[in-house]
């Protein structure tokens, strides 16, 4: 077979591996890898689309907190955007070495690119192990994306890229993930939802009073939350499914309050707070809102129940039965009641991690006498770290369903607004700018 003859046949194999089946990445050692991502590249009529396209795939990777990013500035002069750009026969073209070489030290590399065919946009992507000796040997993915040809359709097919990408190291893509929250921009507090990133903010409710407080049932398919539905009602649990928006009628025990609902791991129960005589109580019920049993019996307020995803076999909950307001844990027939905060200050909002083991939470400790900060704490060993420091009032942590992001409100730049970070405290960034917004929840 001549060179051009090989040449061509190895083009013809790399484009084939985009449909191929893509290696999972295997990380050891506890150092984070270096990926360098240069910018794709826009063709055929998609250049429009280009730089939406890498600011999507830049943030979404940036904050994945799977690895990290190398700095554009160190990059070689030639950028690769096709996996045939390594096999050229041309003098200038990309060479793997040179990506994996000091000062770079790149572990992987993530490049691609875009273009428009038959009326649709096309995004061609791969990510390379720079320890493959062989263009063939590196490719961990190829993969084709596509989408419609406007600004949705770039978004999308650019959170898919990096989706693979992320998912290829192991890590679970929160792209296609909602936050549902409260905000008043509308003139009232209600439920509004929005993608992980920020964009798509659009209203849910329509009660033209008071809705907050929502939940995400598991598969993401319900929403619970706590609604006035007028000045002279008191406020009560809905239910509502998703996609479509509809009220699904739960009707729960009847008292003068009930509110704070979440759901059980199977999406199959609703558990929410009470008036029971003179405090509140904790009480389970199906999503019709029939079935009620009480769970806690205790002369203080008890409130935020949170079943463990994990097990199903305990909660979580805030209860002001020692004094202050702190976090506790029960089993599921309410027994076994156990304090994890150590009583300093006031506690509220705990949140499961979806392993089941850690729970993100507000807390005062003393630190800034009257303001919140997040933290995580370990069950097993009531070990806690401090997220945020300095920045006013954050409150009403909420796992994202990957485990590794989560989602609070702050008031740190004057007016409530919803805020997100890595489970460490880094990669803060602000998801919302109009009106108050607060109690976030991330679900599916």
């Amino acid at each position: 077979m001549t060179r051009q003859a090989l040449l061509c046949a190895g083009v013809l194999a790399a484009l084939a591996a985009i449909h191929g089946q893509d290696v999972k990445i295997t990380i050891s050692g506890g150092q984070l890898p270096t990926v360098a991502v240069p910018d794709l590249a826009g063709s055929a009529g998609a250049e429009r689309f280009t730089t939406l396209v890498n600011q999507i795939v830049w943030d979404d990777l940036n904050g994945a907190g799977f690895f990290k990013l190398a700095p554009k500035t160190l990059y070689p002069k030639v950028e690769p955007h096709d996996a045939a750009d390594f096999l050229s026969v041309r003098t200038l073209r990309p060479r793997l070495e040179e990506w994996a070489a000091p000062p770079l030290s790149s572990n992987y590399l993530a490049f691609g690119r875009t273009e428009l065919r038959n009326g649709a946009l096309a995004l061609y992507g791969w990510l390379y192990d720079l320890k493959g000796a062989t263009p063939q040997a590196a490719q961990v993915l190829g993969r084709r994306y596509a989408g419609a040809a406007d600004q949705d359709g770039a978004r999308r097919i650019a959170h898919q890229f990096a989706a693979d990408i992320i998912a290829a190291f192991g890590g679970q893509p929160v792209f296609d993930t909602h936050i549902y929250f409260t905000s008043d921009r509308s003139g009232h507090k209600e439920i509004w939802v929005m993608d992980p990133d920020g964009r798509n903010q659009r209203q849910i409710t329509h009660f033209n009073f008071i809705a907050q407080f929502p939940a995400v049932s598991p598969d993401g398919s319900k929403i619970a939350f706590t609604a006035w539905p007028g000045p002279d009602l008191s406020p009560r649990v809905f239910v509502y499914s998703a996609d479509p928006v509809m009220d699904l009628h739960f009707r729960g025990e009847e008292a003068s309050m009930t509110g704070t609902p979440s759901f059980t791991p199977d999406g199959k129960e609703i558990v929410y707070m009470a008036n029971a005589g003179e405090a509140h109580h904790i009480f389970f019920a199906d999503l019709t809102g029939a079935h009620v049993r009480e769970l806690t019996v205790s002369d203080s307020d008890d409130a935020e129940p949170k079943v463990n995803p994990r097990t199903g076999s305990d909660m979580v909950f805030s209860s002001g039965r020692a004094g202050a307001e702190q976090i506790y844990r029960a089993n599921m027939d309410g027994l076994d009641v156990e304090k994890l905060t150590d009583g300093t200050g006031s506690a509220a909002n705990p949140s499961w991690n979806p392993n089941g083991q850690t729970i993100a939470f507000a807390w005062t400790r003393g630190y800034e006498p009257g303001h919140f900060n997040v933290f995580t704490m370990d069950i097993a060993s009531r070990v806690y770290v401090q997220l945020t420091h300095n920045d006013g009032r954050n409150e009403n942590p909420s796992w994202a369903p990957d485990g590794a992001h989560i989602v609070f409100g702050s008031n740190r730049g004057g007016s409530y607004q919803i805020w997100s970070m890595l489970a460490n405290g880094t990669d803060l960034r602000q998801l919302t700018t109009l009106g108050n917004n607060s109690n976030p929840a991330w679900g599916r």
